[in-house]
């Protein structure tokens, strides 16, 4: 079995603001990120240039990253100020709409989207972990 590791780390600059609307902590507020993503593909067999994957073909996931992490604003769909803070949209805001707002759900969907992506390859992916920084992260391993 044959592994290797993407990595987009926080001096990427994935930065973008999230609340955690349902918690009593300080979390409940407005705060951002540079976020960090680490990618874990796995195979059985390499390609012609005896390579898991070419990571000259990660393209896909820089650009789905800008779009959903980079200067963004991310609002859960239950936020019961979402409408709030959608006038911010256009204005002084990219927002993103999600279905739930924690890294472990960011890692979550970045997984379920490579794995889209790479479905015509011979490549599980393994994880995904997405760090707020050093001293948090998440890892979502698949179903």
């Amino acid at each position: 079995m044959y592994r290797v590791v993407k990595t987009y780390g926080h001096e990427r600059g994935f930065s973008c603001a999230f609340r955690q609307w349902s918690t009593d902590s300080h979390c409940q507020n407005l705060h951002g990120y540079s976020l960090g993503f680490e990618i874990t593909l796995e195979s059985k067999t390499l390609d012609i240039n005896n390579w898991v994957y070419d990571f000259g073909k990660f393209n896909f996931l820089d650009q789905w990253l800008k779009q959903h992490f980079d200067h963004t604003l991310l609002i859960a769909k239950d936020d019961p100020e979402k409408e709030l803070l959608l006038q911010l949209q256009d204005k002084v805001a990219q927002v993103i709409i999600l279905d739930k707002i924690s890294c472990e759900s960011f890692a979550e969907l970045t997984f379920k989207f490579i794995e889209s992506e790479l479905s015509d390859y011979d490549i599980d992916v393994v994880s995904v972990k997405v760090s707020e920084h050093s001293s948090n992260a998440a890892i979502y391993l698949g179903d």
